[in-house]
């Protein structure tokens, strides 16, 4: 599929934010760098434009360690995307310690969306000021702040100017 500007999305200025997760385990350097792989493939077959960040979905409950991240990030910067990582950053989490323990290149150069700390989902009215929590020398450009409504399952996030220029 390749969208044009004369497309509803383009029009009505919606963006797509990429999430791979296609993974349950995120360890070693082999396998990040594989998952990275597919996830570009994936962005290729989509005509996804250059630029835009592929997110890495690491759930709390997975094993992570640094080479897995490390290999996810050195895999997406040899591409023509963005690397990007999403996760429950809360200190002292196994994904905090992880991300900690990668390059500091890579750490500077990965964008961050958080899902911490959490909060109630509101209307876009009632939004909380943009105060996500996660490693200090982050891109920490999203934060989830709510998950799953009673009334329907969704989730609410507030990103910053620099993550919507990542979307595509």
């Amino acid at each position: 599929m390749t969208l044009t500007k004369s497309h509803s999305c383009y029009k009505n200025d919606i963006r797509i934010l990429l999430i791979y997760n296609h993974f349950r385990d995120a360890t070693g350097y082999d396998h990040g760098a594989r998952e990275a792989k597919q996830a570009i493939s994936l962005a290729n077959d989509l005509d996804v434009p250059d630029g835009v960040a592929i997110f890495g979905d690491i759930e709390p409950k997975y094993p992570v360690d640094s080479a897995f991240i490390q290999g996810w990030y050195d895999t997406l910067a040899a591409s023509d995307y963005q690397p990007g990582l999403y996760g429950v950053f809360d200190d002292g989490s196994n994904l905090v310690e992880a991300y900690h323990a990668t390059k500091r290149k890579a750490r500077e150069n990965t964008i961050v969306w958080t899902s911490y700390p959490q909060q109630e989902i509101t209307t876009k009215e009632n939004a909380p000021k943009y105060a996500p929590e996660g490693p200090d020398d982050a891109l920490l450009y999203g934060w989830q702040y709510a998950i799953e409504s009673d009334k329907c399952n969704i989730d609410t996030n507030l990103f910053t100017k620099e993550l919507l220029d990542a979307l595509w």
